[in-house]
C-alpha cells in the first residue's frame, strides 16, 4: 500500500495542500488563534518536501521520521512541534517496514495521534487536532482489520476525518490562545482540527 515513492509523493502532495490552504488556514487561526497556522504549515511542510525529495533512504518509517524532524526545525512554533513529533513518533513504529500494508498505515497514525497527545498534554474532547487525528487512528484500524484494500482505508480515513473536524466545531477549546476564548469558541472551526483534516485528506489523497 506503501512504499519509499508513495512516502515522498505524499509530502509533496502535503507541501501542495498547505500551500493551496495557507490563507483559509489563517483566517481560521485569526478567529480564536494568533492567526499564523497557514504560514506555520505551509513552512512545516515545505521544508520536508524539499529536504526529502532526494534522500536516500529506502524506509518510509524513517524518511517520515527525518521529515518530522526537518519540520521542528523549520517551523518550531506549538502547531509545529506537535505535528512533527506526530510524524516522528509514527516514523518510528513502523519503521524497518519497506513496504506498508493497511496495518502498517494504522499503526503510524496511531502513533501519530498518541504522540501529539502525549507532547501536547490533550486527549480527545478538548477541540485540538486530537479529535480528527484519534478517530482517523481508529477508523484505520477497523479498515485494516476488515481487511480493506487501500482505496477502502483511505475512505475510511478521510470520512473519518471530515466527521472529526465537525464535531470539534461544537466543542469548547481547551489549550492555547483560544482557550481564552471558551464559551466563544463553540460552533467555530478549530485551526488545529482543520489542519489535521487537511494532514489526512493530503496524505490519503494518494492512494
Amino acid at each position: 500500500m506503501l512504499t519509499i515513492e508513495t512516502a515522498k509523493r505524499i509530502l509533496h502532495t502535503l507541501n501542495e495542500t498547505m500551500a493551496q490552504n495557507q490563507d483559509r488556514l489563517i483566517e481560521i487561526d485569526s478567529a480564536i488563534g494568533d492567526g499564523d497556522l497557514g504560514l506555520t504549515m505551509s513552512k512545516a511542510f515545505r521544508t520536508a518536501d524539499e529536504q526529502m525529495a532526494d534522500a536516500d533512504e529506502d524506509d518510509p518509517g524513517m524518511l517520515f521520521a527525518k521529515a518530522g524532524m526537518a519540520m521542528a526545525k523549520a517551523a518550531p512554533s506549538t502547531m509545529g512541534s506537535l505535528v512533527a513529533t506526530g510524524f516522528m513518533k509514527g516514523g518510528k513504529a513502523v519503521k524497518g517496514t519497506p513496504d506498508w500494508d493497511a496495518a502498517d498505515v494504522a499503526t503510524f497514525f496511531r502513533a501519530f495521534a498518541d504522540g501529539i497527545m502525549e507532547r501536547g498534554k490533550t486527549r480527545p474532547g478538548n477541540k485540538t487536532i486530537v479529535d480528527v487525528l484519534d478517530p482517523v487512528a481508529t477508523a484505520l484500524e477497523e479498515a485494516a482489520g476488515r481487511g480493506a484494500d487501500p482505496a477502502g482505508v483511505a475512505q475510511a480515513a478521510t470520512e473519518a476525518a471530515a466527521r472529526g473536524e465537525e464535531a470539534a466545531r461544537n466543542m469548547t477549546s481547551q489549550h492555547g490562545k483560544a482557550a481564552i476564548y471558551r464559551e466563544q469558541t463553540v460552533g467555530k472551526q478549530d485551526p488545529g482540527a482543520v489542519a489535521g483534516m487537511l494532514i489526512i485528506q493530503g496524505f490519503f489523497s494518494v492512494f
